[in-house]
């Protein structure tokens, strides 16, 4: 008997031990407030003299994340720099600020997870970058920012309808007034514009005010990434001419135009105009979709 007691003993000794030999895993950042780091790669052995920095972003987006990220940018110099993008979405309104400030800054947005490798290097804190991390709802807007956008393949870009904070966790069972009504539509609204401004696709739109916000987020597939614009690593820069009237648009010598000519509309322009019809289009028929779906009337047993 005591010879079994002293075994258990000892194995349950062991058992600890090896228990407390385990690196204890950090808490998910991504279910905290967005914060922002400046990282470069490591170690130098790994990535020779080619060891990248980027800003790591982690972390849900806020209405005081456009002022952090601010604050942050004005400490560090992050101008042209990539950052990172590890985030399941959150604030729309914050979204959108934090975008127009990357956007500011001239900077390259990816998705990536950020793995701290607790080393320093002449003061430059080591790490390396992850490609399988997530980019979820609103994260996909602000991935929009960048004047270049890289998806690594392993990466996930997920997209839903917006929807009032306050009862996302079970949005079926609240209930919705006319007000909240004109919220999200103002909110869509503003996205749309956000949307054009930074050079995606109003197929990005479309798509996520298809998935309600109750059902699975749906996933962008390599070629819609591409098509929207969301993915734009690669691709030519978009060029804007500028210019004036259309060659064949008659003109005087002095740039008047003679009496009853009317410029010609650019090809730019024209494009311009169809896509504007097209997101006023799809935003009135997405209005009449959640006007039905939050008053429509309750079915009776």
């Amino acid at each position: 008997m005591i010879r079994f007691a002293a075994a258990a003993c000892a194995a349950a000794t062991c058992l600890l031990l090896a228990t407390s030999a385990q690196p204890v895993a950090a808490p998910d950042a991504r279910g905290m407030p967005m914060q922002f780091e400046v990282w470069t790669e490591g170690p130098a052995k790994v990535c020779g003299g080619d060891c990248r920095t980027w800003v790591s972003a982690s972390g849900a987006i806020t209405a005081d994340t456009p002022r952090d990220f601010d604050a942050f940018a004005k400490k560090a110099k992050i101008d042209g720099l990539t950052i990172a993008l590890d985030s399941d979405g959150g604030s729309v309104l914050g979204a959108l600020a934090l975008g127009r400030s990357i956007r500011k800054l001239g900077m390259t947005t990816t998705v990536g997870k950020t793995i701290d490798l607790v080393s320093v290097d002449g003061g430059k804190k080591l790490a390396k970058l992850q490609s399988r991390a997530y980019c979820e709802s609103m994260c996909a807007f602000v991935l929009l920012a960048g004047v270049e956008r890289r998806v690594p393949a392993e990466a996930r870009v997920m997209v839903h309808q917006i929807w009032l904070g306050d009862r996302r966790d079970d949005p079926t069972a609240a209930n919705y007034s006319a007000e909240d009504l004109v919220v999200v539509q103002r909110d869509i609204g503003r996205l749309a514009r956000y949307t054009v401004e930074m050079g995606g696709g109003v197929d990005l739109l479309e798509i996520a005010l298809k998935i309600p916000p109750w059902e699975p987020m749906r996933m962008l597939s390599r070629d819609e990434l591409r098509t929207m614009k969301v993915e734009t690593a690669g691709d030519a820069p978009e060029v804007n001419s500028g210019t004036g009237a259309a060659a064949g648009t008659s003109a005087l010598a002095n740039g008047a135009r003679p009496p009853g000519a009317r410029p010609q509309p650019s090809a730019d322009t024209r494009r311009g105009r169809r896509r504007s019809a097209r997101i006023k289009f799809r935003l009135r028929r997405a209005g009449s979709r959640l006007h039905r779906h939050l008053f429509r009337t309750p079915t009776r047993r």
